[in-house]
């Protein structure tokens, strides 16, 4: 059987990439044999099965892997893997298509900035080197959207996989010498707990009748929390028996409360905190009649909330992404398919031809440049529209069912494993700290002892 080295964070951690990694694995063991490998297996429930990392090398090298794995995003949780990404490539899956910030924030920390340096330089050659100081000297901030840091590990990597075909393309063109496919994310799974929408209610204390608007996932400025919370607030004015659903936590640099009062927004407004477990997260998901998934800046990644929200039938609204172009989505200002949706419609309505099938227009989509007027037409809309809140909720769960469920994303791996397989390791130019092997600090280690050089 074919053996596998996984890499990637896993349940306890808190993760979109945990979550999926935990649902797949157990179903591509079917056919593969796999090692899990975390940052630190003694940070997980004792029995997990999981190997800490810094077991991989002597186990790959008293058998090598087939293929090991990469499952690779844009956070602290996925620093672990970058020593071996480089050394042992393998099939690595961006389920961001920017790691700038993540990348970054490890080297600084670390003082390497000459190594910080050299990777900028070889990621973005078309770029000013001297834009890399920004970086050093703390001036990041909108910098990491700019330059993805992507590069060098697209052309390492025996394939790229990433979560949509528009960022396969732009993947392709920023990185001539990888092999890139597109894989389909899947998350979230169809409702089965038919009482959870009015236990979650009941708990918190919402009106059988309220209209419900939620947000989850990270409960960050990124995600737009104050522009919802203004939005709501405005909407509250006008539609009283409304009421917002927060869940997630909320980073240590921002003050939700703080943005909650100062929307006006307190009172209406519950914050469930983090969800520990699917089951709550699904939950909490099933009580809400609309849900908010903006998203500004962006990593380029594609939300698993969102995926959720589809899954369980739930109208979403978010924000018009080119890397989502491929969404069937109505903008708020007209009614109509928005400017993505109706180049591919003929007909100018709310269909587009997807194979042999015809989908609605499966989530409202907010244009960024005018985002406060939009979120507040699409809000009010669908707190007294309830056909539309149907239509959108069983379009996104037909979208989800065809393209985001855990299924179609399974066949998509037994896909790609294979094809990465056969291809052969690259052989590209890379800034010398990535793949240097430590042979010569062992040398110097042993050296002073005698000893004979084990690796012989």
């Amino acid at each position: 059987m074919t053996r596998l080295a996984w890499f990637s964070p896993m349940p306890p951690v808190r993760s979109g990439v945990a979550m999926v990694s935990a649902d797949l694995v157990p179903a591509l063991r079917a056919w593969y044999d796999i090692d899990v490998f975390v940052d630190s297996a003694a940070d997980h429930p004792a029995g997990s099965h999981l190997r800490s990392a810094h077991d991989f090398v002597w186990l790959n090298r008293r058998k090598p892997y087939d293929l090991t794995v990469y499952q690779l995003g844009n956070s602290a949780v996925h620093e672990y893997m970058w020593p071996y990404l480089f050394r042992y490539p393998g099939l690595t899956v961006l389920h961001d298509a920017r790691v700038h910030h993540a990348r970054a924030a490890a080297l600084l920390r670390a003082h390497r900035t000459d190594d910080y340096r050299a990777e900028f330089a070889a990621n973005h050659p078309a770029a000013h080197p001297d834009l890399a100081e920004l970086a050093v000297a703390g001036f990041d901030n909108h910098l990491y959207y700019h330059w993805p840091m992507t590069r060098l590990v697209a052309e390492r990597s025996r394939l790229t996989a990433v979560h949509a075909e528009a960022l396969a393309a732009r993947l392709r063109l920023d990185a001539p010498r990888a092999s890139v496919e597109s894989i389909r994310l899947g998350h979230g799974r169809l409702p089965d707990d038919e009482g959870a929408r009015t236990s979650v209610r009941a708990r918190y204390g919402i009106e059988e009748d309220a209209i419900v608007f939620g947000c989850f996932g990270g409960l960050s400025p990124e995600k737009r929390l104050p522009q919802i919370l203004r939005a709501f607030a405005a909407l509250r004015d006008r539609t009283p028996a409304v009421r917002l659903l927060l869940g997630g936590a909320t980073p240590g640099h921002y003050d939700l409360q703080a943005d909650i009062e100062r929307a006006g927004a307190g009172g209406s407004t519950i914050v469930a905190g983090y969800l520990d477990t699917d089951a709550e997260l699904n939950a909490c998901i099933s009580a809400c009649d609309v849900a908010l998934n903006l998203r500004w800046p962006t990593a380029w990644e594609i939300s698993g909330p969102w995926l959720r929200c589809l899954a369980a039938g739930v109208p979403t609204i978010i924000t018009q992404l080119g890397h989502l172009s491929d969404v069937p989505s109505l903008d708020p200002r007209t009614w109509r398919p928005s400017m993505a949706m109706s180049e591919a419609t003929a007909d100018g309505n709310w269909k587009l031809e997807a194979g042999d099938s015809k989908l609605e227009a499966v989530c409202i989509a907010i244009d960024i440049l005018d985002e406060d007027h939009s979120l507040r037409l699409a809000m009010r809309r669908l707190a007294r529209d309830d056909s539309l809140r149907r239509s959108l909720g069983k379009a996104g769960q037909e979208w989800w069912t065809a393209r985001h469920a855990p299924a179609v994303m399974l066949e998509d791996y037994r896909r790609l494993i294979p094809l990465t397989m056969e291809r052969p390791v690259p052989e590209n130019e890379m800034p010398a700290h990535l793949v240097r092997n430590g042979r010569r600090t062992l040398e110097r280690l042993i050296e002073p002892f005698g000893l004979p050089d084990p690796l012989r």
